[in-house]
């Protein structure tokens, strides 16, 4: 009542840290957290149906139209459960294993998890990834029966997984529907009554860990952040204590529909501040906010540091747009801080950048970002992997190779080491054979083999990472008719025989289609991208050659021919000495026409190696 007094509408904001719960919602692409998520907007009032839109949390067109989420979202609520007024924070997260960076992010600002499985599906290898990432912050896990108003629902089966999964009571279980909002009510008040308050000092000095950042093009950059300690008001000075600048906090405020201006936010809660920041290094997702003039001493430990598992080179497809494509580049990383890149250049392309993607799911979503966003045409070349080289003069002395072109010269390298991944699929009993042919032909060693019920199997393979960056997930799909998920971690490096192929096209080298193989795969991969380079580059008025070559040596061959003009259609008659004399003309302007000309290789080409085998 005293809060309500002094300061009126600031008094949902200041209930105390034990009517606060902070949690996400965490499960396997498309099952169904967007459409929950909205089920309680509407159920807490937070959303009127009037604005009710399906995935309201999602903003990106990109994301409602392809169904996935790409950007996890921060979304406040208040929820009354027997009398009393409850704030709950939701973040809504990704379920592709490309943004599981996303997911870790959000794990990391909670203290409790909606584990969602479809009732229809059953458990995916997202779902467990997910889950073992929300165990490792001790987050309490309410496990979600979602989708319970479908006919192939199996609710006793999916039950008994979940509960051999995670070891909870079967009462545990909540049944669900996102789309009916049966048992929406039952997640609320399971939210508030088995989801720990957050732990905090209103007194300490002030601690918030910045866990996502937005650039907007009138106000600057908004950090969102969660407080750990203290309590941050506006106009205060604050510290960044990552880059150890200062600035003032003009506004703060919390995270509804639309951001929600507060005087004050505090221990526990999540909010947003905006500081008149405009460069985007400024602000770096996991950093601690305190206050300058009494700072904390210690940062957050936050997650862990993004790994770049894909590599690709992107260019403009004008090199004059190259300064407009690294400021595009800087303030889509503001928005997705799991984009690394670095400035490199091409013989073929000119000026680009060298980037760095948590997958190929992500690296898609990024060049179409780039277009529609910033309307930036880009070329992308083929992905690779970054390797190891030890060279034979210093054993100890390692190259990182995240370039074919950087490879060094062979005969100086002792050995090159290749990131091994360890792979978990799940599937039906009757794709099991057809996977596994598929998983040796990608070079890799079945580990494991588990049967969760008597018609799906969970295996676990070893294999190299660059086995999966090109057509695998694709491929997967196909052969399983969509049934298989597939989930991976990085275990480390591995010894390989890998070799670097070349293509030459007229005998000129195109660096942005080299790769690195292995070289029982080089004859094969050589001769497939040859014959694929044949169909997508345009016949010239000269015969053109493709070849692949490793080091000196061409190991496969395809011909472009030439276009060829009737340069004797005017010879009527007469003696065929006339006709060779102008058939010998054109041969000898084709072959100065082959020595000064130059192909243009289309956009398609460089990205015809993911779709070898269409």
């Amino acid at each position: 009542m005293i809060y309500t007094l002094l300061y009126g509408l600031d008094s949902v904001l200041l209930q105390p840290m034990k009517h606060i719960r902070n949690f996400c919602i965490i499960a396997h692409i498309d099952h169904g957290k967007s459409t929950l998520a909205d089920r309680l907007l509407q159920t807490t009032g937070t959303i009127s149906d009037r604005e009710m839109q399906a995935q309201a949390l999602d903003d990106m067109d990109l994301e409602r139209e392809r169904g996935i989420t790409i950007k996890s979202h921060a979304i406040q609520m208040s929820y009354k459960h027997e009398g009393q007024d409850y704030i709950l924070n939701l973040i809504d997260t990704p379920g592709h294993v490309d943004f599981s960076y996303e997911v870790s992010r959000s794990i990391a600002a909670c203290e409790g998890a909606l584990l969602i499985v479809d009732a229809s599906q059953g458990i995916e290898a997202q779902t467990i990834s997910n889950l073992y990432l929300a165990l490792e912050h001790d987050l309490e896990i309410i496990p979600i029966l979602n989708k319970m108003d479908l006919p192939g629902a199996m609710p006793e089966e999916v039950s008994d997984q979940i509960t051999e999964l995670i070891g909870c009571d079967i009462e545990d279980i909540i049944q669900a529907s996102g789309k009916t909002g049966l048992g929406v009510d039952k997640i609320l008040e399971a939210v508030v009554n088995r989801i720990p308050a957050p732990k905090g000092e209103e007194s300490a000095p002030l601690q918030a860990m910045i866990f996502d950042s937005v650039f907007n093009p009138f106000r600057g950059i908004i950090a969102y952040y969660r407080v750990k300690n203290g309590v941050l008001k506006k106009g205060q000075k604050v510290r960044f204590l990552n880059t150890g600048r200062d600035y003032n906090a003009d506004e703060i405020g919390i995270l509804k529909m639309d951001l929600s201006p507060k005087n004050e936010v505090r221990a526990g809660d999540v909010g947003y501040i905006i500081s008149g920041i405009k460069a985007a290094n400024e602000v770096k997702v996991g950093d601690t906010i305190t206050g300058s003039d009494n700072p904390c001493e210690t940062a957050i430990k936050g997650f862990e540091d993004v790994k770049p598992m894909v590599f690709a080179g992107i260019y403009p497809v004008d090199t004059e747009d190259y300064e407009e494509l690294r400021y595009s580049m800087e303030k889509l990383q503001l928005n997705d801080s799991s984009l690394v890149f670095e400035p490199e250049s091409s013989a073929a392309l000119g000026f680009g950048f060298r980037c760095g993607f948590l997958g190929m799911l992500h690296m898609e979503i990024i060049q179409e970002r780039l277009e529609r966003e910033f309307n930036m045409t880009v070329i992308t070349t083929v992905p690779n992997v970054s390797y190891k080289a030890y060279m034979k003069k210093d054993p100890d002395e390692v190259l990182i190779v995240n370039n074919p072109s950087e490879l060094p010269d062979p005969s100086g390298m002792d050995r090159i080491e290749e990131p091994y991944i360890k792979a978990q699929v799940i599937t039906k009993t009757e794709y099991v054979g057809s996977i596994m042919t598929l998983c040796i032909e990608k070079r890799g060693e079945l580990q494991n083999q588990v049967y969760l019920t008597q018609d799906r199997v969970e295996i676990t393979f070893e294999m190299p990472l660059a086995e999966i960056v090109f057509d695998f997930y694709d491929r997967l799909k196909s052969v399983s008719r969509g049934y298989a998920s597939f989930d991976y971690h990085p275990i480390g490096y591995k010894e390989s025989d890998l070799v670097k192929m070349d293509l030459l096209l007229n005998g000129e080298q195109v660096d942005a289609l080299s790769a690195l193989v292995h070289r029982s795969n080089a004859f094969d991969l050589g001769k497939k991208i040859c014959i694929k380079l044949r169909e997508l580059i345009p016949r010239q008025q000269f015969e053109i050659p493709i070849q692949a070559a490793i080091g000196a040596k061409v190991i496969a061959r395809e011909t472009i021919k030439a276009l060829r003009k009737d340069v004797t259609a005017k010879c009527y008659g007469g003696d065929i000495t006339r006709k060779r004399k102008l058939l010998e003309k054109q041969k000898a302007g084709k072959k100065r026409m082959r020595q000064v000309g130059r192909v243009e290789v289309p956009q398609e080409a460089f990205l015809a190696v993911l779709k070898l085998n269409d």
